[in-house]
């Protein structure tokens, strides 16, 4: 009795083993998968209207003129501004290439994945 007990055991350990075994893999394989051509910059911002446009047009000034040369991306997350923040960075985004607008509900789902 205590023979087939512990082949229980022994079985139950095996089969957790493979399983993470086989989600690891899945990991790694999805996190191969991210095309890294640079950093993207994640910038938070809230209720910054008299700063924000000041401070994204010196960011991509830098990235542009080669000061900042590894930063693709700057991603600016508006975190529920109450003021006009939001909509600058929008403007700003149709002007500057680098810069994406996005709202906490959008940055959530895109990067989920990513946020473990």
């Amino acid at each position: 009795m205590l023979n087939y007990i512990i082949n229980c055991f022994l079985w139950i350990f095996a089969i957790y083993g493979i399983f993470e075994i086989v989600k690891n893999i899945i990991y790694i394989h999805t996190c191969n998968n991210i095309k890294s051509n640079g950093i993207h910059l994640v910038v938070g911002v809230r209720n910054q209207e008299n700063s924000i446009e000041a401070f994204l047009r010196t960011l991509n000034f830098r990235i542009l003129y080669g000061k900042e040369n590894s930063i693709e991306d700057i991603l600016v997350i508006d975190l529920n501004s109450t003021d006009n923040t939001k909509s600058i960075v929008e403007k700003l985004s149709l002007d500057l290439p680098n810069v994406v607008s996005l709202d906490w509900n959008e940055f959530e789902e895109l990067f989920s994945p990513y946020l473990k």
